[in-house]
């Protein structure tokens, strides 16, 4: 028998928390329902889940401040429960590392549905072919140079400098996604499309917080905002 995905749920309504429990074990996937952010934060100590799934506004400890405090730990996948779509409770949650997010009331479905996108985004991070450019320098090895950022596609590691930068699975995602077209302008929904896997119409806020928080890491002038059509690394 395959072992259970176990998920991490953060909560403070108990209805909330009670049906979504009972939905996912249904689904098959084990999970650890905690009503606060602080009994969340030494649960994902102690049980170290597959994935996070976090209300914004449980008491103790918030949403988002236990978002970054998984992050600053652990490179879990994170997805944040938000009443409002439009809130800017959204963002921070991305700011601060959430993978995804999904507004509430939710479909039970669609709950699962997204959690098991994230997965295998998490389970197979590999981009499109690498293409053969100028400007750039591709070894048999799967190993990518733009200037002095160099990435290995097959290890799954990339420096800058000479020094490893830290990503996470869906940083890594997005850049194997530019980094397999370097030059080539790359449109929100596309990259919702290829890294977020969402086969409908998602957030485009997903995807420019991700692109920020990716270019802390490899640079501010390495990926160029092409106004109206999207974003480009810079061969």
């Amino acid at each position: 028998m395959a072992e259970q995905t176990h998920v991490l749920f953060v909560e403070d309504d108990d209805v909330i928390r009670e049906a979504t429990q009972l939905a996912l074990e249904r689904d098959g996937f084990a999970v650890t329902a905690m009503p606060d952010g602080l009994s969340g934060l030494e649960a994902f100590r102690a049980d170290r889940p597959d994935i996070a799934l976090l209300d914004v506004m449980v008491p103790g400890l918030d949403g988002v401040s236990l978002c970054r405090r998984i992050r600053d730990e652990s490179t879990v996948p994170v997805i944040m429960l938000s009443a409002r779509a439009d809130s800017i409770d959204v963002v921070l949650g991305l700011e601060a590392g959430a993978d995804d997010y999904v507004t509430k009331p939710f479909d039970g479905a669609v709950l699962v549905a997204r959690i098991r996108a994230v997965l295998r985004r998490f389970g197979h991070a590999s981009g499109g072919d690498a293409r053969a450019d100028d400007d750039r320098s591709a070894g048999t090895d799967g190993v990518l140079t733009f200037g002095e950022l160099v990435v290995d596609t097959e290890g799954m590691e990339v420096r800058k400098a000479g020094d490893p930068v830290a990503l996470t699975p869906t940083e890594m995602r997005l850049l194997l996604e530019f980094s397999s077209a370097p030059g080539t302008v790359l449109s929100r929904d596309k990259l919702l499309e290829r890294v977020w896997d969402y086969g409908w119409g998602g957030d485009t806020r997903v995807v420019d917080v991700h692109v920020q928080r990716l270019r802390t890491k490899i640079g501010q002038d390495r990926i160029e905002t092409v106004r109206g059509f999207g974003y480009k690394l810079k061969a």
